[in-house]
């Protein structure tokens, strides 16, 4: 059952979140790094992204917290299952947010699945289907990593943060940046902060890695899981 939801976009300071909730004992954290180096979850995701039935407790299941695509795309319906469970909207400046995601995701029509081993192949031919659930589902033109220009895609930033704040109840919000610290989010989550620095985790060089991992057919391994 999750404990704490993240609304927030992708290369916006999520896997820092996802190591510091894991931290204060919120974890595992379910976060894109997840189903890129476990594929055999995409089977999980199917249902999902057509629309179907969803068994969200299978979906997360061994799961206390989820951030990043593709939650993310669903944290609504994710709100609406899991009552008691935490918002929290990661957010950064939104021009150097388009920045870090034309660097860090490639033009997933570029990925030749027939030269990946099997496990992978279903990734390649996974991530356009959830570039599509995303433009749907946050009716946002989510392409800035393709198509858009950077105030296309600070606008596209600054509505899905304005579209998070009027739908999520205030109580169970926290609108969080990373160069915030601990404090803010041991203080939503109600938990006493650690005696240690806050990770801050470069979201980019990440991706970039695992991308080219999948490229070069080789097991992609979440940094999480070294």
């Amino acid at each position: 059952m999750l404990k704490v939801i993240g609304a927030g976009l992708p290369r916006t300071g999520t896997s820092s979140l996802k190591a510091a909730l894991e931290r204060l004992g919120f974890g595992p954290c379910y976060h894109m790094f997840e189903l890129m180096s476990h594929p055999e979850h995409i089977e999980r995701w199917k249902p999902v992204l057509q629309d179907g039935p969803t068994d969200w407790d299978g979906v997360f299941e061994g799961y206390e917290a989820a951030v990043d695509f593709p939650a993310s795309i669903y944290w609504q319906e994710l709100s609406r299952t899991y009552p008691d469970a935490k918002i929290i909207l990661t957010v950064r400046d939104p021009r150097r947010w388009h920045e870090s995601v034309r660097n860090a995701f490639p033009d997933p029509s570029r990925l030749d699945a027939e030269g990946l081993p099997e496990p992978m192949r279903g990734m390649a031919d996974f991530l356009p289907a959830l570039t599509e659930a995303a433009q749907e589902r946050l009716e946002l033109g989510w392409a800035p990593s393709l198509t858009l220009t950077e105030d296309e895609a600070v606008e596209v930033f600054n509505t899905h943060t304005e579209q998070v704040r009027a739908a999520a109840p205030a109580d169970r919000l926290l609108v969080f940046s990373a160069r915030d610290g601990w404090g803010p989010l041991c203080d939503f989550l109600g938990v006493d902060a650690p005696d240690e620095p806050f990770p801050h985790l470069n979201d980019t060089e990440t991706m970039q890695r695992m991308f080219a991992a999948m490229q070069e057919s080789q097991t992609v391994v979440s940094p999480f899981d070294t």
